[in-house]
């Protein structure tokens, strides 16, 4: 649950530092006073996105921390998976705004992605305003308040798994009949380019083998002078390098019986010698093989136009995306081949895959149907004391075909009065009803879910009088279970029930406009209900009925 607030720069608000408790609580203030702006900031915590212009005007930073209690409800394994550290007694959500446009999030002073923090908050808090009511539009908000019912989360994700098995094998069973036929139509022109492809016996690496080869050839002349030249330089009668250095070092050998210096340098030109006459001799054997043959260079060139031919025509980069072409029209010719069998193989493997995922639809569909007439019995129930003693209110669940969340559409039917027939609820319910479906909703869910914090803003839209007495007690009964559950309310009735009463007003500062939050004491209580009764003038009669409404005694 939520024991403590803090929030600091964020809107009007300077600094609001305040203990919440468990049970039922309330908070009341007049239109514009700034509870939005309270709602506001906790939705910053619960992982909503920031808006710069919520940063107090002036302020260079904005902070909103709250601390949870949550040693009652198991959630060990979450901060064990985000390596974050675990204090059951005292979890810390922290959210930090700068006037740089920075944003923030902390969970127990570890820093957290904005996603992280609306998991857990998803986990720990239930903020349920007026646009919420729209959600009994939706399909998918149905169909979530009845799988909590069914507890079938372990069956649903069952099938969602089977479901995507099958639906990614159908996907792929229509992409082979789409290739298939597609290849049927052309299979003269795919054989045609296979062919030719084939017909062309290409070889890996052979252009690169080819353009070397003609770059030598187309070069030839240039390439024999070069190598004449240097075999002259290296191997001439009289001036070649390898005859004077020969010459040089049998000189010196002469003399190193006199002089051992010239023995040491004679011995390391001899290795020097030894590579110079080895370069010699490869010089010689290049220049004998290299030979320019126009007929040769021309059959080189012929080659490579063919093979250039072919890659602009396939858009290919060189030979080896030609070769990887080629093989795949003959796997595709193959595949044509065969594309009976396979057809029938990949169809038989949908059709185990379809059955299978539509035993699951069916053992979800019961679990669906059982907890429907759970859930029109209960609310009935919840729905009969909130001043609709006629109501009538049915799940219809019809079937529709395998889809991502089961084979069911549901919809939510309800008459509030016994000549008007069963209607989907969002079309026939008013305001008041609706907000009245919506909390018997929330009261049923809300121990299913077992969420430790539920906030209900002005849920009382359209209701009065006994109604609303009747709405308490149900928020009342929902707070006393291991529970916290706070009410934004306009109501007297709803307020005088609250275990904590809170007050959200402005104050005119030298600074400006600021919004406060204050716990009420005993006394206080009476007044505020006292003013919401009468308005700003509080009558004796007002007072009277405030204690009544607290069961104060005279």
């Amino acid at each position: 649950m939520l024991k403590h607030l803090y929030i600091k720069n964020f809107a009007l608000i300077d600094i609001l530092d305040i203990d919440l408790y468990p049970g039922f609580s309330v908070i009341t203030g007049e239109t514009g006073a700034g509870k939005s702006i309270v709602l506001g900031a906790i939705g910053l915590l619960l992982g909503q996105r920031a808006d710069l212009k919520t940063l107090k005007q002036g302020a260079d930073r904005c902070v909103i921390e709250a601390h949870f209690d949550l040693s009652r409800y198991q959630m060990e394994a979450f901060f064990e998976e985000n390596d974050i550290e675990y204090d059951a007694e005292d979890c810390i959500i922290r959210r930090e705004l700068s006037a740089a446009g920075k944003s923030r999030a902390f969970i127990n002073d570890t820093p957290v992605q904005l996603s992280m923090l609306k998991e857990l908050g998803e986990r720990l808090v239930d903020v349920h305003s007026q646009h919420q009511n729209l959600l009994l539009n939706k399909q998918d908000f149905q169909m979530s308040v009845l799988d909590i019912i069914a507890d079938d989360a372990q069956q649903l994700a069952a099938y969602q798994e089977s479901y995507n098995a099958y639906h990614q094998a159908a996907n792929e069973l229509e992409a082979l009949k789409e290739e298939i036929e597609r290849n049927r139509k052309n299979v003269d022109f795919l054989q045609f380019q296979y062919q030719e492809l084939a017909n062309a016996r290409l070889q890996p690496g052979e252009q690169e083998e080819l353009e070397q080869k003609s770059e030598t050839m187309t070069h030839s002349e240039e390439i024999k002078s070069a190598l004449y030249e240097a075999d002259n330089a290296l191997q001439a009668d009289e001036t070649g390098i390898v005859t004077q250095l020969r010459s040089a070092m049998n000189a010196l050998k002469g003399i190193g019986r006199v002089l051992p210096e010239a023995e040491e340098l004679a011995t390391r030109m001899d290795s020097t010698y030894i590579e110079l006459k080895d370069i010699a001799g490869e010089v010689s054997g290049l220049m004998d093989d290299v030979d320019f043959d126009p007929a040769e260079l021309d059959t080189v060139n012929e080659r490579l136009d063919r093979l250039y031919d072919l890659q602009k025509k396939y858009h290919a980069e060189d030979t080896e995306a030609l070769i990887a072409q080629r093989d795949s029209l003959q796997q595709q010719l193959e595949n044509l081949d065969n594309s009976d069998e396979a057809l029938r193989e990949r169809e038989q493997q949908v059709a185990q895959l379809k059955t299978q995922c539509q035993q699951l639809a069916d053992a979800l569909t019961k679990l669906r149907m059982k907890a429907a007439k759970t859930v029109e019995k209960e609310m009935q129930q919840r729905l009969v004391p909130l001043g609709m003693p006629n109501i009538r209110f049915q799940i219809s669940i019809i079937q529709e075909g395998l889809a991502a969340n089961g084979q069911d559409k549901v919809a939510y039917l309800f008459s509030a009065n016994t000549s008007t027939p069963l209607q989907p609820v969002s079309q026939v319910a008013s305001g008041g009803e609706i907000a009245r479906v919506m909390l018997a909703l929330k009261a049923m869910i809300s121990g299913a879910v077992k969420l430790p914090t539920i906030i209900f803003d002005e849920i009382d839209t359209g209701v009065s009088g006994k109604i609303a007495e009747k709405m308490a007690e149900i928020m009342h009964e929902m707070g006393s279970h291991e529970r916290q559950v706070i009410s934004i309310t306009h109501l007297p009735q709803i307020a005088a029930l609250g275990s904590a009463h809170y007050k959200v007003e402005k104050e005119e500062t030298a600074q400006g406009t600021t919004s406060k939050m204050a716990l009420l004491t005993p006394e206080e209580r009476i007044t505020e209900i006292a003013q919401m009764l009468s308005g700003s003038k509080v009558t004796d009669a007002a007072i009277q009925n405030a204690k009544d409404l607290l069961k104060v005694k005279k």
